[in-house]
């Protein structure tokens, strides 16, 4: 397992914790994506694409509710603060991951590898919150619609995307601060970008603190976020289910079905990440799984609310109307 391995039960080991021989990393290599010269390049018009439509989505999507009155709902004030998330999220990663593709040699240095490192955490962790909310508020809307304005308020709301992202400023302080104590005897990072998985192994000091942190705080992030939205849409199934109209079936489905889908898609690429043997049979679709949660997601997600919800194109439709008609 990677974040769920069995975390060592016994003291770390002495020989490394003798570190005052090992000088000090000032920069590191990113092994990237591939080793193929022939590859680079249309990775990199690839990876360009999906960062361009990423960008274009996402602000859009946030444009859109700022212009459109009717869309100043919680709702999509969250999603919003998603499409937010998301695209901080790809620009942590994806502008660095082009800049190698065109680069003989793919350095970073040691305060901008830590510094993507904080960022990427921060913007991880402050996705699984949103969604845990988001998934909250549908709950709400479809199983208390008449207490749902007193229950998600404007000072609700407000409080609990501050919640979220203070959760992931935390998280990430916590972790990217036991790095920073870290003494590193190697360069090369066997990845595309600087996570906290493979910064570990490039340690000539003990990680034994820095395990036990990652695995603690990511057991406690997954339970959380993952038993709050597999409980409020069973309560949601069970509330459509006891629907007697075929519309009233369909209409509360519409509302929340954008975002099961999102959920899902970010879930299933994290857990098999995170959840699976760490073989080197699995180091292929590891790369794939990784690369879609980290570049694709922060794609898809505007265009699955965009596609998939009436409101949104309704919103689209008059936007453009006033705009350019």
């Amino acid at each position: 397992m990677q974040f769920f391995s069995p975390i060592p039960t016994g003291p770390p080991n002495q020989s490394r914790m003798a570190t005052e021989n090992h000088s000090t990393v000032t920069e590191f290599i990113l092994q990237g994506l591939t080793d193929r010269p022939e590859l680079q390049l249309p990775l990199f018009f690839l990876f360009l694409g999906i960062y361009l439509v990423t960008m274009v989505g996402n602000l859009g999507v946030i444009t859109l509710i700022c212009l459109n009155a009717h869309l100043h709902t919680p709702m999509y004030y969250f999603l919003s603060n998603l499409s937010f998330v998301d695209l901080c999220y790809s620009s942590v990663i994806t502008p660095n991951m082009l800049v190698n593709f065109v680069s003989e040699k793919n350095i970073i240095s040691y305060a901008g590898c830590m510094s993507q490192l904080y960022f990427f955490l921060v913007f991880v962790i402050a996705e699984c919150y949103m969604l845990t909310v988001m998934a909250y508020d549908r709950y709400v809307a479809i199983c208390r619609p008449l207490f749902y304005n007193i229950i998600m308020s404007q000072g609700v709301c407000s409080l609990l995307v501050a919640g979220v992202y203070a959760i992931g400023f935390i998280g990430s302080t916590m972790e990217t601060g036991l790095m920073l104590k870290q003494s590193y005897c190697e360069q090369l990072i066997s990845y595309y970008f600087c996570e906290i998985l493979p910064l570990m192994k490039l340690t000539c000091s003990s990680t034994y603190h820095v395990e036990m942190t990652v695995f603690i705080f990511a057991v406690f992030n997954f339970i959380v976020t993952s038993s709050t939205v597999l409980i409020s849409y069973a309560f949601i199934l069970s509330n459509i289910l006891c629907i007697s109209t075929t519309e009233g079936k369909s209409k509360a489905f519409s509302t929340c079905s954008s975002h099961f889908a999102a959920v899902g898609i970010f879930y299933g690429t994290t857990a098999f990440m995170y959840f699976k043997p760490s073989t080197a049979s699995f180091l292929a679709q590891e790369n794939v799984a990784s690369v879609f949660y980290t570049t694709v997601i922060p794609m898809l997600n505007p265009l699955i609310y965009s596609l998939r919800n009436k409101e949104v194109k309704v919103a689209i439709q008059k936007t453009l109307r006033e705009k350019f008609f």
